[in-house]
């Protein structure tokens, strides 16, 4: 999940959250820290792979385990975006995880161009690492804050929000292709027809208690991993001011064979 700044979520709820999950494998992004400045304690229990920010106090992500990965890999082979904390991934037994951070954009704004060079080049990877996971005979999971709303579905004001990033038709295009090139959405096909559920809630106005929101933490999966997904919740604070970050985590339980437990974004 977007933590919006490990130090600040830390004391907030999300240490207590940590210490608490079942989960076996948790990722995090915008953790705005690097490996040293997590909190004292916070990762007792757990295994951190960390790809900091490029710059300080922006982005970061990382993947915990409860036991040493495989291997760990940075980026996605990109001159512009692998230093800057978008994107990590670990092997563990049978399966690759990655941990997304997607840039988030303003239309008619450098960031939105940005998005779309990542999504440009994102997308080819994907392809790679699915067909490079199954010539090894693993699955692939990616999770994390994908900053774009799939559907109508996804995202309680989408008339309002049709022409701004996170919903505009070429983003939303781009999640179609994956889906069509084999990816599942793991929370959807198990929330088939339904609003939400949303993971994201702004932190103006009365968003979250009329729960305005949007759902951009996915879940995508290789197609044998997603039919072993039993359950999907989005762990939503009981009121805005228990919040710890303007996400919440959104817990995957997927059954044998294959990882056991659960795993988080």
């Amino acid at each position: 999940m977007n933590v919006n700044g490990v130090r600040a979520a830390a004391p907030k709820g999300f240490a207590r959250w940590l210490t608490r999950t079942t989960a076996d494998v948790v990722c995090v992004q915008e953790t705005r820290a690097e490996l040293d400045e997590f909190p004292a304690g916070l990762l007792q229990g757990w295994v951190l792979s960390h790809a900091p920010g490029g710059r300080r106090g922006r982005c970061g992500v990382g993947v915990l385990t409860r036991g040493e990965p495989e291997a760990v890999r940075v980026g996605i082979g990109s001159t512009e975006f692998d230093g800057s904390g978008r994107y990590l991934e670990v092997d563990l037994p049978g399966l690759t995880i990655g941990s997304l951070y997607l840039p988030n954009g303003t239309v008619g704004d450098p960031r939105q161009d940005e998005k779309d060079r990542f999504l440009a080049e994102f997308g080819p990877y994907l392809a790679e690492r699915r067909a490079k996971a199954a010539a090894e005979d693993r699955e692939v999971l990616v999770c994390g804050d994908w900053n774009i709303a799939p559907t109508e579905l996804d995202i309680r004001a989408w008339r309002r929000n049709a022409k701004n990033s996170g919903f505009l038709p070429h983003e939303r295009a781009w999640v179609a292709g994956l889906l069509d090139e084999g990816w599942v959405d793991v929370v959807r096909a198990l929330h088939p027809g339904v609003d939400g559920p949303y993971s994201w809630w702004s932190y103006r106005g009365r968003a979250f208690d009329n729960d305005a929101g949007w759902r951009i933490d996915l879940h995508l999966a290789t197609p044998a991993l997603a039919a072993r997904a039993s359950s999907a919740v989005v762990e939503r604070a009981a009121t805005h001011a228990e919040r710890w970050s303007d996400h919440a985590p959104v817990t995957v339980r997927y059954d044998r064979p294959g990882p056991t437990g659960q795993a988080a974004p």
